[in-house]
């Protein structure tokens, strides 16, 4: 499903949902960063997902990471809350979904690189070489408060 973010723009339609969504912010022993290449926006983003029913978040961030790059991780912390309702997500099937993400930190356990369904590239990237990528600004705010914040969470 194609999709398309507004992120304070005018133009953008008005939500009409909301879904409890993570992502998930891990470097290697290297301190590369794990990046996905969306299939349904063709941008870079951490990786991450829809919450299950049955699901706790921490469980829902190991499950995406796994689905999405094939690496296993463990969540060790919380980087932060984003819920802007100036940043909108519109899908292809008229769903137009209001920013609600938790975004964690956590480290990699085990695992080779693969794709999926939702990732078309799946890589480690070096933080020097973030400026060069398609990234959506939502997630580059991510990225800052992962790799410049303090231990405080950020919350809007």
């Amino acid at each position: 499903m194609a999709r398309r973010d507004y992120y304070y723009d005018p133009n953008a339609p008005a939500a009409n949902s909301i879904a409890v969504a993570v992502s998930a912010f891990i470097q290697d022993d290297e301190g590369r960063i794990l990046m996905i290449r969306r299939t349904d926006n063709d941008l870079y983003s951490i990786p991450g997902g829809q919450l299950e029913l049955g699901e706790t978040l921490t469980e829902t961030a190991v499950r995406e990471v796994r689905e999405e790059t094939g690496i296993e991780c463990e969540v060790t912390g919380l980087i932060g809350i984003y819920s802007n309702p100036n940043h909108v997500i519109a899908y292809d099937d008229g769903e137009v979904r209001q920013e609600f993400s938790i975004c964690f930190r956590a480290r990699h356990v085990s695992g080779e690189l693969h794709v999926s369904d939702e990732s078309k590239e799946v890589c480690w990237v070096e933080h020097r070489d973030l400026d060069q990528m398609s990234i959506h600004k939502s997630t580059k705010k991510r990225l800052d408060h992962a790799l410049h914040g303090d231990a405080t969470p950020f919350y809007t």
